[in-house]
């Protein structure tokens, strides 16, 4: 039913108040109409017509849009109509632009930019760093800031408090923020330059930040058979894992989510994924080794894992506790620098051995010469004199060194 005229009676009251079901004229704004539906509830329409097709336009219900704002927005709708656009059309370009020009925020462009790149970094500790400083330090200035709003003022906010006392995390925070705001700008979220670049920017703005000597502490190699000898006393799944460490000069990511399936007549093969160069390396394992991979796995049979408790691998921290249950500031990455300084100090062992062993990366015309063969069989010599130094102090026809002298 439509019902036309009203224009004398349409006030808010009378809408308010009308009962009748229909499409009701406003006789004021031209193509407006009332529609009051059977459930008395009251809608807007606007009723057009474009390229000969006559089409409707909801323009809200009433009360939550009252007489004048629906007469406002009809009258917006004939502007459109009256160059020949329709409004429908119009209203969704508008919306689609507006949604489009709207940057997102740090925070959140922060976190979804970690998620995307995690896959490509080798462990999970490295992106839990990178949402640790972030929202640490650069959230509480610009985590709820538009990315195309925060300029180099919020950068200096956020390095200049820490850019003394915290040298070394406040320069990784800036590079982060660095690749963070370089996405966003890749993805159109801001037009202006990188407020975070240091090269000819906060470089001119910043003293340059303080170069770390920081390095591992390690153990002196005169002192390791008798850690290793306490170590050995210890019952638990760390402890092992520690000991298998050390006698493999291994990193602890390599060893905490080491597979069972990864040993092979006695060679351990690490894959690219979880080594630091991103290249797959082999380990020769000593007895010793075996044995303890042996003892873990009757401790957990039915696990994946070389170390596991109850099926699951041990944390990145289970064996940093250990060490500092033995000697307070010690790291387990230091026993890789009390390996290396043992081959050099008290072997004939070549340094191309000792290098490949620790799987790092070595020069171009040595690496022709020596990676050829894999050197497995030097290595697996240098694995086992480790090992008998280690658990005796003693290797091939050497007897454990006299006692270092006080300085």
């Amino acid at each position: 039913m439509v019902t036309k005229g009203l224009d004398m009676f349409m006030t808010d009251i009378v809408i308010q108040k009308l009962v009748l079901i229909g499409r009701h004229t406003d006789d004021k704004t031209k193509g407006l109409h009332l529609w009051v539906k059977p459930s008395k509830q009251k809608y807007w329409i606007f009723r057009y017509t474009v390229n000969g097709k006559r089409q409707g336009m909801g323009l809200g219900a009433f009360p939550d849009v009252g007489l004048r704002e629906a007469r406002e927005k009809a009258v917006e709708a004939r502007s459109a109509v009256n160059k020949g656009i329709s409004p429908i059309q119009a209203k969704k370009q508008a919306s689609s632009l507006q949604g489009a020009s709207k940057a997102p925020t740090f925070g959140d462009f922060a976190l979804d930019y970690i998620e995307t790149m995690k896959p490509k970094w080798r462990n999970e500790k490295h992106a839990d760093q990178w949402v640790s400083t972030v929202k640490n330090y650069a959230f509480p200035v610009i985590g709820d800031l538009p990315l195309d709003e925060i300029d180099t003022t919020h950068i200096l906010q956020i390095l200049q408090p820490i850019w003394i006392t915290k040298s070394e995390t406040a320069s990784r925070l800036r590079g982060r923020i660095e690749r963070i705001l370089s996405a966003s700008i890749t993805r159109k979220y801001r037009t202006a330059v990188n407020p975070a670049v240091w090269k000819g920017h906060l470089e001119n703005l910043m003293p340059p930040p303080k170069s770390s000597d920081k390095h591992h502490e390690a153990l002196s190699y005169e002192e390791l058979p008798q850690f290793m000898a306490t170590l050995r006393e210890m019952d638990s799944m760390s402890a092992l894992a520690l000991e298998f460490t050390i006698l493999n000069a291994a990193r602890t990511g390599e060893v905490t989510k080491g597979l069972r399936s990864e040993v092979r007549d006695s060679i351990w093969t690490i894959p690219g994924s979880r080594m630091k160069s991103g290249k797959m390396h082999q380990v020769p394992l000593c007895q010793r080794s075996i044995d303890i991979l042996t003892i873990a796995q009757s401790q957990d049979l039915n696990s994946q894992y070389l170390f596991s408790r109850d099926g699951k691998h041990l944390s990145n921290m289970a064996m940093l506790m250990m060490v500092r249950r033995l000697r307070v500031g010690l790291t387990v990455h230091g026993f890789r620098s009390t390996f290396r300084d043992w081959i050099s100090e008290k072997t004939e062992h070549s340094p191309e051995v000792a290098e490949m062993a620790l799987a790092h990366t070595i020069g171009n015309k040595v690496e022709r010469a020596y990676r050829r063969g894999n050197l497995m069989e030097p290595r697996r010599r240098l694995m086992n004199d480790w090992a008998s130094f280690c658990l005796t102090g003693r290797w091939g026809n050497v007897v454990n060194f006299p006692e270092r002298k006080s300085a």
